[in-house]
């Protein structure tokens, strides 16, 4: 019998800006204001809406935070709350059922979901104000293990840019950073699948841009180029038979 060849989970889609706003609302009123949580979806449009501890700030309708609940639904990271007192719907927060981390991570992610990427420092300042906080070198050792988790990092810490004295962290629940958070300088200092360069015939060094694919992407192509590899061969084996 041939052995049987497992096949690649396919990576969970990135989740649009919205459904990280509504998420990081939820993980953020869980902590803040446990009395009125789960949250109605009026009051989780205000929270998205909210004007402070939000970067950037947003001015979102009922409907589109319905819809961003959906997603955030599908991906099993938001429930509707079912209480027998529940006179209307509310929702809440199951990012552990996907990701599983204690309440510091769970507070440092959901800071790092609103306010976008931050220093270590400034991380745990804001998230103080969700949950008490360790010492700097614990709190690194935890985002060092949301960055590190084999199942996929959820976190990353970006090189130190030109004009700033620290590194910041950033979330990866959207996908890998955007242009915009990374530095000038080439990549992000790690292996990169592709690479290019260019130059001028003005004598300037050549730049060099890198594209860094999450692992679970990685290993998706390595499994599709292999069946496309397999898929020639078949079509050339064909085609020799017919005599072509």
């Amino acid at each position: 019998m041939d052995p049987v060849i497992p096949t690649a989970t396919p990576p969970a889609a990135p989740l649009s800006l919205l459904a990280a706003r509504v998420l990081g609302c939820l993980i953020e009123k869980e902590f803040a204001t446990p009395d009125i949580y789960p949250l109605t979806l009026n009051a989780l449009v205000n929270a998205c809406n909210q004007k402070s501890n939000r970067e950037p700030v947003m001015e979102v309708t009922g409907r589109e935070v319905e819809a961003a609940l959906d997603e955030l639904r599908q991906q099993r990271m938001a429930a509707v709350f079912a209480g027998a007192d529940a006179r209307v719907p509310k929702y809440k927060q199951k990012i552990e059922a996907v990701h599983p981390m204690e309440p510091v991570a769970r507070a440092l992610l959901g800071e790092l979901l609103l306010r976008g990427p931050q220093t270590t420092a400034g991380l745990r300042g804001n998230a103080e104000r969700l949950q008490p906080m360790p010492a700097a070198t614990e709190l690194e050792m935890i985002l060092a293990e949301l960055a590190g988790r084999t199942s996929g990092a959820i976190v990353r810490k970006l090189p130190r840019q030109p004009g700033q004295k620290e590194a910041r962290w950033v979330q990866l629940l959207t996908g890998p950073p955007s242009l915009s958070e990374l530095p000038p300088s080439p990549g992000f200092g790690e292996t990169s699948r592709r690479e290019s360069s260019s130059g001028s015939a003005t004598g300037e060094e050549p730049v060099a841009v890198s594209v860094t694919l999450p692992p679970e992407v990685e290993r998706r192509l390595t499994v599709l180029e292999a069946e496309v590899k397999g898929l020639r061969e078949e079509i050339a084996r064909l085609k020799k038979s017919l005599g072509e």
